[in-house]
């Protein structure tokens, strides 16, 4: 049985521009881009926390802050400041300098006064753009047995994506011998074809090590302030005992890093296979968030049309409205209407979008408050849609937030 985790400390970095999420984060931070529906990134980062029995939470945040800070305020004000609970969101202080966040270990070094105000015997930095399921408690168990100075959450990923990542070398005894930050050629996993071993970007520091690799790292010149780039390489030129916690292993194993267009599009995608590689109903751990008030999703289909009406494997929230419309492997996000004639496909349509009579859509991300109207369509015509939209690599459509559509 795991310990309960005491003695935490939380720092979650949300403070990320998200540039190949651009147009969703235009207009917002990446964690608080929405997700399945009804989430928003951030939310699966906070539900392990708390489903973990950690409730001492620190967010820093950056660009554009104000819908995130938002969303945390009504949706996640669950904590007792009485009991030595709480969740509380940081921007820029410029303790140190006069500048913004210049790397993670830089945002995280910026705040250190925390950490001397807090004195936890740990720290747990995650990020808030990644979505997964994990008990942190029991990293912290693996971190106590290990007597770790730091251990690192892993994940092992097909050869193809590790150039995203931070990419390891692990011995027998768990321990890492090598760390390289998105290497042109990963190293393969023994005895794993095409499989190699990746930071989840979840780390557990004994408070000591983390200040010390700091301050260490700010004195330097040439150097990113990165924790993958520059603070674990340090930790383990200077001899400390880096540990690999295999979530892959593990843990459930499913973890997505939602860093471009496509990486987000095939996660929402994710949800709707059977079975779900990720399963958003797990009722031992449930996922939180804010939720306005909406009436029922309604799904209209009357014998006096001669139009078809199907959902097919799809989500729909709260507040949607079907109208004698087909929806097939498509998230519909709350008060999202679909005129009666038109079809969606394997498409996601967030909050207050409007569909018109007879609009075909595929494959396309549609922000907020759009409106398309009748016989429109998107997804079809390639080189028409790249005259008004952008086109992921993989062929995503985006249809930007509040965009006009003529």
């Amino acid at each position: 049985m795991h310990q309960k985790p005491e003695g935490f400390l939380t720092l979650i970095l949300a403070g990320g521009q998200g540039e190949r999420l651009y147009p969703l984060t235009k207009e917002r931070a990446k964690p608080a881009c929405p997700f399945a529906g009804i989430f928003r990134l951030i939310d699966f980062t906070l539900s392990n926390c708390v489903n973990s029995g950690i409730r001492r939470i620190y967010v820093l945040t950056q660009y554009m802050s104000t819908t995130l800070e938002t969303h945390i305020r009504e949706g996640w004000s669950i904590f007792s400041r009485e009991l030595g609970e709480f969740i509380q969101t940081i921007p820029p202080q410029r303790r140190t300098a006069e500048r913004w966040y210049e790397g993670t270990a830089d945002a995280v070094f910026q705040n250190l006064y925390i950490l001397q105000e807090e004195k936890p015997l740990y720290v747990l930095i995650l990020s808030g753009d990644h979505v997964y399921r994990m008990n942190y408690a029991d990293m912290f168990q693996f971190h106590r047995e290990k007597k770790a100075h730091l251990t690192v959450g892993c994940v092992e990923v097909d050869k193809k994506e590790a150039e995203r990542f931070g990419v390891l070398e692990v011995d027998e005894a768990e321990r890492i011998v090598s760390f390289e930050e998105k290497p042109s050629r990963p190293k393969i996993l023994p005895g794993k074809a095409e499989k190699c071993l990746v930071s989840m970007g979840v780390y557990i520091f004994d408070t000591e090590e983390i200040v010390r690799a700091l301050i260490k790292d700010a004195k330097k010149k040439n150097t990113s302030h990165d924790f993958g780039r520059d603070i674990i390489p340090q930790m383990l030129e200077d001899e400390k005992l880096v540990c690999c916690y295999n979530f892959s292993e593990k843990g459930e194993g499913y973890w997505k890093d939602i860093g471009t267009i496509d990486s987000y599009w095939e996660a929402s995608m994710e949800l709707l296979d059977i079975p779900s590689k990720f399963d958003l109903y797990h009722p031992g751990w449930p996922l939180r968030t804010y939720q306005e008030q909406n009436p029922p999703a309604r799904i209209i289909s009357s014998k006096r049309f001669p139009l078809q009406c199907e959902v097919l494997n799809s989500l729909i929230s709260a507040g949607c409205i079907i109208d004698e419309a087909i929806v097939e492997r498509s998230i519909l996000s709350p008060r999202v209407y679909i005129g009666r004639g038109s079809r969606i496909e394997s498409s996601i349509l967030m909050r207050g979008v409007k569909i018109g009579k007879n609009v075909l859509i595929r494959k396309t991300i549609i922000d907020e408050e759009v409106f398309v109207p009748d016989g429109y369509a998107i997804g079809y015509r390639f080189e028409e849609d790249a005259k008004k939209f952008l086109i992921s690599p993989g062929g995503v459509v985006i249809v930007p937030r509040r965009m006009h559509l003529d």
